[in-house]
């Protein structure tokens, strides 16, 4: 083959598109082998009352810590074009809920440029692959969320997700620097938790996609939120020490793992980097904190904690 016709066939190469990454249940299932976001760890010792006809006696189990990631959080402009593919019937619009997108306003500025978001949480089906990999470890804890269970759909929830009722008027939204995502001081602060909504003045789209993520995981995680949503919040027991509540800014609490447009193998909270995506879709793992410690006999003691239980 010529040199000429080499250096046309490679430009004709270049110039053909490559497919974009798609996200798709086997790459959020192949996401979960991520030793930074598990961060398994033995954090103290659980005491078990073991009886028997011949007597009773303490027995003892370590007690480990790991993350969990939970849901799916899509976040994205038009509606129905949840990024993860094989749930995005699930968002298709519906009266009350159509539309999306950013909403140019008369202003030039950028910096007033009102962005809307839907968001799906849907349960992470990565559960399996992830307790194989806590097990390579020791004993691994069981999730509190039901795989591929939709634990929210912002196109079912319009008076609180596009219209901001009762949110709106809440104090924690009225009032500035309360339950803020970023420091001011810093110069790093993406936007407000409150009003749950999703709305937000930000001119950086990955930014408010974000915001929106964090919103919805924060009355997710949460009981008696006024959204339409379940509530993903397991009861603790004997053994077993389920997370808390989202909150913002807190390491120890929550993480995210970025999935879409690029999947990534690490986790931390916002703000971080940030990614655009051309489509205006992105979708993250939530990541949460679990303890438990394998049941050793019929009655659980006590615990303690080598690291005072944070």
């Amino acid at each position: 083959m010529s040199r000429v016709r080499c250096r046309t066939l490679s430009v004709l190469l270049i110039m053909i598109p490559t497919p974009c990454f798609s996200l798709t249940t086997q790459a959020i299932i192949s996401s979960v082998n991520s030793l930074r976001c598990l961060e398994y760890r033995v954090v103290g010792i659980c005491y078990w009352l073991l009886c028997t006809p011949f007597g009773c006696t303490v027995r003892t189990s370590p007690k480990v810590r790991h993350f969990i990631p939970e849901l799916v959080v899509s976040s994205y402009s038009d509606t129905g074009a949840n990024p993860w593919l094989e749930m995005s019937p699930l968002s298709t619009p519906v009266p009350g809920s159509e539309g999306g997108g950013n909403l140019m306003t008369p202003s030039p500025r950028r910096d007033n440029l009102p962005r809307f978001k839907n968001v799906d949480a849907i349960g992470h089906p990565g559960g399996l692959a992830l307790t194989a990999l806590a097990q390579r470890f020791g004993y691994s804890c069981p999730t509190g969320a039901t795989p591929l269970t939709p634990y929210y759909l912002s196109t079912l929830d319009p008076l609180g997700w596009r219209h901001g009722i009762p949110e709106s008027v809440y104090p924690q939204a009225l009032e500035p620097g309360v339950r803020e995502i970023g420091n001011q001081a810093l110069g790093e602060m993406w936007g407000n938790v409150y009003p749950r909504e999703g709305l937000l003045v930000q001119p950086d789209d990955f930014k408010a996609a974000a915001v929106m993520a964090q919103r919805a995981s924060d009355f997710i995680t949460r009981m008696g939120q006024p959204h339409v949503y379940l509530s993903l919040q397991p009861m603790p027991y004997d053994g077993y020490w389920p997370p808390l509540p989202v909150m913002e800014n807190d390491v120890s609490n929550h993480r995210w793992q970025l999935l879409y447009p690029q999947l990534q193998s690490t986790c931390a909270v916002f703000p971080g980097p940030a990614i655009q995506s051309d489509d205006g879709a992105y979708a993250w793992s939530l990541w949460r904190p679990y303890r438990c410690c394998q049941r050793m006999g019929q009655t659980f003691l006590f615990s303690i904690d080598f690291d005072g239980g944070h």
